[in-house]
């Protein structure tokens, strides 16, 4: 049986919840079809939706036909509510955009449309409401034509639905005709947008919109390893919490623990009654119990964290009443805040502030804290919520490291194009373990970071983890995240930030009488351009700030006598024109915000102490790897020139070619001077390295235990006294054993490490590289293998003992800390020398 997930998602009032009914109707799941303006559907059950008429909270439902099992998410599809709607978006297989025939496309189409594209959730499209609607079925389909070229009413030909895909044209240019699982094919790849007319609330339609969905969808490969994305956070009526999940891999049984948490149960929901079951597998919708620390977006095994593109643009604060117990009230919040991430909940001495996406969410808000918690609160008149960026790439640097704690991380931020948010990448240079990396890679995900001039989320930019450093003992779990939330804000500081702030496209309908006035209020603005004048009424799009619009709405009302429009079309943001207010008015200073540190944790005489961010890169333990020198491979590829354009060069170059005289080539004699500079060559240290771990009694017994960790251990010795010698170093291992080895090598920083190849001793490949440096060189070879100190000896290299390389090592660093100590005097504290010694 073919198991796919279906979401329901449209504009306010287009017939969503209705068509759910009807499609559980027509296949017997439900007796009896309820309708929304009688309060008595199966999906709208909560108090707030029946009163209201809409939908506010996304719905699970599922149904059998044919030999398909279909699990319906019903959406929210009022504007307010778009992050319900969007989240369900990264769990469909396909959607199912329900267009209201008595509208055609409104503003909350194209941001549905634009949100499908972003997930890449294919779509079928059914127009509702034919029943009632004057338009005929070509001009919704011209108005649908400005969401895609690629919709169409499958009533049409199969050569104009096979003109929609290359594949499919072949197909009917060689066949007539073109098969289910072509067209299929084509939806799945977004080529194609089925279009079905009908009337929900008659069942009109419906049945050829379902054979649709068994014809032409296509069920995803089966995976047997494990994943599942979250979707949703909710709690039952006995305040159980709810983590709704799509598995999308594997299977997950009742017991399973994840992230140390045990399922309690796992339940099936259609509509608000349940089913529990044993185990989930691959395209189950399911709800777990048990589980406290997963989030909406978040993952189970393979997969990633999801991020809304959705944004509420304002900030309101809200107050509890007088008589409220204030940890009651933030409790509260907080559970409601986990429901909608979107609120951006943050709580204060005796408020808290939260992001809203207008007044119909704000009244619900007002009555879920009234109805499950019984909290009265206000909500003030908001502000325009800020976002920061940067204008320069920087290099960031996060350090940790208290007593018996260590991490250090370097993040490159680089800004992006407006709108694009923000991106993570993993380019780690070094040798960090791939779980520190993971580690790494999962905090820059799991929080909102803050910019530094109003504290507020940043937005587009590129974080790519460069590298990390991590202790072989005091490392813990806890350490990369502060590490890389200071990377962060550390770089941040370091380089030039600026403010952005929400812009909306808006819609004008306007008397045409009032056309100057309009333009006159916007002339701080780009100018709005007319897209339509018809007899007294002309209708003008532009953009401006949200904070403008939101007062200018009054102010439109008046001049137009009530008889203006303005319709909010998209959200985006712009740089912000009066930045030095804006900063002064938010009036946030980022070095006092302790709970984003921009600075970083050092170690000094086993305590911890803080560096201020301007004063990082001195301490760091890790060099700059912006600043590291690439490495360019140059190709030579043959070329033939003719003997006439050497000529041409050549005269270019030295003058035209002379016939000489015997005379020219005897000169008079010059006196000559001899010169006494003497041409000092750079260093290279090439070292053994195996021969040196095995040489070294620390590094042997850790070989013994993991060789791996020796060679590690080794790698940052050597890495420290390289700086201290100021050479070039080669650190050589053997590798010859290895099958099928072809050799490598690889830069740590600055530090070229080499694994040889198959079949070639590390003794060999030392042996041929000093013999190409010979004289380009000074060249120096640690290791305790006698007959390879005579060999490289031929060379003209220096040899030193793997013994006389750990001396050279402790002294060199015993002279390093007693300089940083003469730098950096400890004050010596007199506080409590005065006391009685007992």
């Amino acid at each position: 049986m073919k198991q796919l997930t279906l979401g329901m998602v449209a504009h306010v009032d287009a017939g969503k919840t209705t068509l759910s009914e009807s499609l559980l109707y027509t296949t017997g799941t439900i007796k009896h079809q309820g309708r929304v303006d009688h309060k008595d559907t199966f999906l709208d059950y909560n108090t707030q939706e029946r009163e209201r008429g809409i939908t506010i909270f996304s719905k699970v439902s599922s149904l059998d036909y044919k030999n398909n099992h279909f699990t319906f998410i019903d959406t929210p599809g009022h504007a307010d509510f778009s992050g319900e709607m969007e989240r369900a978006l990264s769990v469909l297989d396909y959607a199912i955009v329900i267009i209201n025939g008595l509208d055609g496309v409104q503003a909350h189409t194209k941001t549905i449309w634009n949100l499908l594209e972003h997930y890449h959730v294919p779509a079928f499209i059914f127009v509702n409401k034919m029943d009632l609607t004057h338009y005929t079925k070509e001009e919704l389909l011209d108005s649908l034509s400005q969401l895609s070229p690629h919709i169409m009413d499958m009533s049409a030909s199969e050569e104009d639905i096979a003109a929609l895909d290359e594949e499919m044209i072949e197909e009917y240019l060689e066949t007539g005709s073109l098969k289910d699982t072509s067209i299929a094919k084509a939806i799945s790849n977004r080529h194609l947008y089925p279009l079905y007319f009908g009337s929900a609330l008659k069942n009109q339609g419906v049945d050829e919109l379902l054979d649709a969905l068994d014809r032409y969808t296509l069920e995803k490969e089966p995976q047997t390893e494990l994943s599942a994305q979250v979707f949703k956070i909710t709690r039952d009526e006995r305040g159980e919490r709810l983590v709704f999940i799509k598995v999308t891999g594997g299977r997950l049984h009742v017991r399973d623990t994840i992230h140390d948490e045990k399922i309690h149960q796992i339940r099936l929901y259609q509509g608000n009654r349940y089913t529990l079951v044993e185990e989930a597998s691959q395209n189950d919708i399911v709800a777990l119990t048990g589980i406290k620390k997963l989030q909406a977006g978040d993952y189970i095994g393979l997969g990633h964290v999801i991020h809304s593109t959705l944004r509420p643009s304002m900030l309101y604060q809200i107050q509890p009443s007088k008589e409220a117990d204030i940890n009651h009230f933030f409790s509260s919040l907080k559970v409601l805040g986990e429901e909608e991430p979107l609120l951006h909940l943050k709580l204060f001495d005796d408020h808290a502030q939260v992001s809203l996406m207008g007044e119909v969410q704000i009244d619900i808000l007002k009555q879920l804290m009234k109805d499950r918690f019984n909290e009265d609160i206000t909500v003030d008149e908001g502000e325009v919520a800020y976002l920061e960026t940067i204008k320069e790439p920087i290099e960031g640097v996060g350090h940790f490291e208290p007593l018996r704690h260590y991490s250090e991380v370097h993040l490159y931020l680089e800004p992006l194009p407006q709108g694009s948010g923000l991106v993570f990448e993993n380019q780690c240079q070094n040798n960090l373990e791939e779980r520190y990396q993971n580690l790494i890679m999962t905090h820059l995900q799991e929080k909102e970071h803050l910019g530094v001039l109003t504290g507020s989320p940043i937005t587009d930019m590129k974080i790519t983890l460069l590298g990390g450093k991590a202790h072989l003992k005091h490392t813990e779990g806890g350490d990369f995240r502060e590490a890389t939330y200071r990377a962060i804000r550390q770089g941040l500081k370091m380089t030039e930030s600026v403010i952005l702030e929400p812009y909306y496209k808006y819609e004008l309908v306007i008397p045409t009488e009032a056309l100057s006035k309009v333009y006159y209020a916007l002339e701080d603005y780009p100018t709005p351009t007319v897209v339509n004048e018809n007899n007294d009424i002309t209708t003008l799009h532009g953009e401006a700030p949200v904070l403008f619009l939101t007062h200018y709405q009054k102010e439109l009302l008046t001049s137009t006598k009530g008889k203006g429009q303005l319709f909010f079309l998209d959200t985006f943001y712009a740089l912000v024109e009066n930045q030095e207010e804006v900063i002064t008015k938010c009036d946030y200073d980022s070095e006092s915000d302790l709970d984003n540190p921009t600075g970083s944790i050092f170690c000094s005489h086993g305590a911890g102490y803080y560096v201020p961010y301007d004063e990082v890169r001195e301490k760091m333990h890790l060099p700059l790897y912006s600043a590291m020198k690439q490495e360019h491979t140059y190709i030579h590829n043959p070329v033939h020139i003719s003997d006439e354009e050497l000529k041409r060069v050549y005269e270019r170059t030295y003058g035209p070619i002379d016939t000489k005289l015997t005379s020219d080539y005897y000169k008079p004699k010059q006196d000559h001077v001899s010169s006494n500079t003497v041409q000092v060559l750079d260093e290279y240290l090439i070292v053994d390295g195996y021969n040196v771990i095995f040489a070294w009694d620390e590094l042997k017994e850790l070989a013994q235990e993991n060789l791996g960790s020796a060679r590690d251990k080794l790698i940052d010795i050597l890495m420290s006294y390289k700086g201290y010698r100021g050479c070039h170093m080669i650190l050589v291992f053997d590798a010859y054993k290895v099958p099928q080895n072809k050799g490598k090598s690889q830069m740590y920083h600055d530090m070229e490490i080499v694994y040889t190849k198959e079949g070639q001793t590390a003794d060999a490949y030392i042996e041929s590289i000093t013999k190409q440096m010979a004289g380009q060189y000074r060249l120096v070879v640690a290791t305790s293998d006698n007959l390879e100190q005579k060999i490289v000896l031929g060379h003209g290299a220096t040899r030193i003992s793997s013994r006389e390389l750990l001396r050279d090592v402790i002294s060199r660093s015993k002279i390093q800390k007693e300089e940083f100590e003469r730098k950096n005097p400890q004050m010596h504290s007199y506080a409590f020398e005065d006391l009685k010694k007992s």
